[in-house]
Parts: structure tokens; C-alpha cells; sequence
């Protein structure tokens, strides 16, 4: 009996897989639909007396996000420990829903099932002679699929972390002339969130769940360590620390927030100072790149075209 050849069977094993995926893929969608026919029944009464319906785009929008939510669901069983950090790296990438951990793990359960099936599809290209651009490809889709949820989170959370650097002290200085005013530090707080909300939009959020916060009866060591633990940089951490200390220490907060005030500022000069320093080592690579080649054309191009010129009269 004659062997199959090899792309044969590469190429039978992807249609294998790829109507198991569909097969199991239809039977979700009709079991899922059996379940929202009999939530429909049993809440028919309810929804007599609600309006008129939303549009169908959404409608499909939120039939998608309920999918969504039911993939992150059952990711976040799994492992009940990963959520509560995935809610903090979250918060510190700007999203504060309570469903934001379930979404992002549906986003990213969703999008590994759209990769297992892009490159499920890639098999026949194998097959077909094809066979480093569908690797390739397949690798591509893989990586993507792997590393780009993630890669958006951290993107999204550096974006936020170095505005929350340079807002930070801004923000000193401001608590600091509310509280030699005379204001309270709570008060102080409110005040310096309507003077920031527009330059720093994402920090004057922060400032305002703090004020909530306080208001809330929560007491002043736990409301600032929730705050730094929110915007997950060092800065942050310091001054719930030293504010825990004063009223533990019954220093004067005034003064306290001027020295820290006067720290931050010269660390921010001295990381200006920095990146002005490294400036001239970034710049090599592209002057020699660049700049040199054309710097030397224009230089040797005359020269070369008029030695073209008497030579060629020889």
C-alpha cells in the first residue's frame, strides 16, 4: 500500500481540526441560544412594560460583550488570585470598572481562539508549497494573540505612569500653598483636583476618588495608601508615607509638604538634566546613519562628477 504524501496529510489534519472547531464552535452557539430563549421566556413579563428596543448594531454589541464577559468569567475561576492584580494593573492602565478583569480575559481568551484558528487555516497554505510564509505567518498570529493584550495594558500604563510624574509636582506645589493658607489637607485635595482637571485629566480622577474616599468616613493613612497603590508610582508611595508618619509623629504637614515638594522638583530637574545629557549618545546612531552619508555625497559628488569630466575628455 502506497504512503500518503506528507502535505496530504498536513492537509487532511487541518480540515480535521478546522470542522471539529466549527462543529464545537456551532454547538456553543446553539446551546448558548438555547439559554438566552429561556431567560427571554421567563423575563417576557418584565420586559412587556420596558421601551422600545436599541438598535440592532446594539443589540449585537452587547450580545458580543456578554460573550465576553462569559469567556472572562470562566478564566477567572480558574485562578480567583490572578484577578485581584489584574484589577490593579487595570486601575493603573485606566480602566476602574468592577467587569474590567472579566473583560480583559475574554478579550484575551477570544482573541487565542481567533489565533488557534487563523493559524489552523494556515495548514493548507503548508501544504500548498507555501510552506515559511505560512510558518511566518502562523508565528505572527501566535505572538500577537500571546503578547498583545499585554502589550496594550503596559503601553496604556507607562502612558499614565509618566503623566502622573510630571503632574506629581505640580501637585505638591498647589497642596502646599492651600495648606499654608489654611485650608485642611482634605480640602486642600478637593481644591488642587479642580486646579489640575484639565492639564492632568487622569490624575485629577485619582485626586477625586481620594476626596470621595475621605468624605466616605475612610480613614487618611488608608485613603492615601489605596491612592498611591492606584497611580503604582514611587512618588505616590512616598507621600502616603510621609503623611502617615506626620500624624502619626504630629509633625507640622505644612512644612512637611514643602521639603517633599522641594525633593520632587529637584529629582524632575535632575531627570530633565538626564535625558539632556543622553541626548548627544542617541543622536550618534542617526548622524552616522544619515546625516554623514548625505554630508559626504554633497562633498564628493562635485569632485567625482568633474574627475568623471577630464577623464572622459582624455
Amino acid at each position: 500500500m502506497a504512503q500518503l504524501p506528507i502535505e496530504t496529510l498536513i492537509y487532511v489534519a487541518g480540515l480535521v481540526l478546522l470542522v471539529g472547531a466549527i462543529a464545537g464552535g456551532g454547538w456553543l452557539a446553539v446551546a448558548e441560544l438555547r439559554v438566552r430563549a429561556l431567560r427571554r421566556t421567563r423575563l417576557a413579563t418584565a420586559a412587556a412594560g420596558a421601551g422600545p428596543r436599541g438598535a440592532p448594531a446594539g443589540a449585537i454589541a452587547g450580545q458580543v460583550l456578554a460573550g465576553v464577559k462569559r469567556l472572562g468569567q470562566q478564566s477567572a475561576v480558574r485562578d480567583p488570585a490572578k484577578v485581584s492584580l489584574l484589577r490593579s494593573r487595570l486601575t493603573q492602565a485606566g480602566f476602574h470598572s468592577r467587569e474590567a478583569p472579566v473583560i480583559y480575559l475574554g478579550i484575551r481568551a477570544a482573541v487565542l481562539v481567533a489565533a488557534t484558528l487563523a493559524v489552523i487555516l494556515t495548514l493548507p497554505m503548508i501544504a500548498g508549497g507555501k510552506g515559511m510564509g505560512a510558518v511566518a505567518l502562523a508565528f505572527v498570529l501566535a505572538g500577537v494573540a500571546i503578547l498583545g493584550p499585554d502589550q496594550v495594558l503596559n503601553s496604556r500604563r507607562k502612558t499614565r505612569e509618566r503623566e502622573y510624574a510630571d503632574g506629581f509636582p505640580d501637585l505638591l506645589d498647589l497642596l502646599v500653598a492651600s495648606v499654608e493658607a489654611g485650608l485642611s489637607l482634605d480640602a486642600a485635595v478637593s481644591r488642587v483636583a479642580e486646579e489640575l482637571a484639565r492639564r492632568y485629566p487622569s490624575l485629577t480622577f485619582h485626586l477625586r476618588a481620594l476626596t470621595l474616599e475621605l468624605r466616605a468616613g475612610r480613614s487618611r493613612k488608608d485613603a492615601w495608601g489605596a491612592f498611591a497603590d492606584r497611580l503604582g508610582i514611587e512618588d505616590a508611595r512616598a507621600l502616603a508615607t510621609m503623611l502617615r508618619q506626620s500624624e502619626e509623629m504630629g509633625t507640622s504637614l505644612g512644612e512637611t509638604l514643602s521639603i517633599f515638594s522641594q525633593d520632587l522638583r529637584s529629582k524632575r530637574m535632575l531627570r530633565a538634566e538626564e535625558k539632556a545629557l543622553a541626548l548627544s549618545a542617541k543622536l550618534t546612531v542617526p548622524l552616522i546613519l544619515f546625516i554623514f552619508p548625505c554630508l559626504l555625497g554633497a562633498l564628493m559628488l562635485p569632485a567625482a562628477a568633474r574627475l568623471s569630466h577630464v577623464f572622459g575628455n582624455q
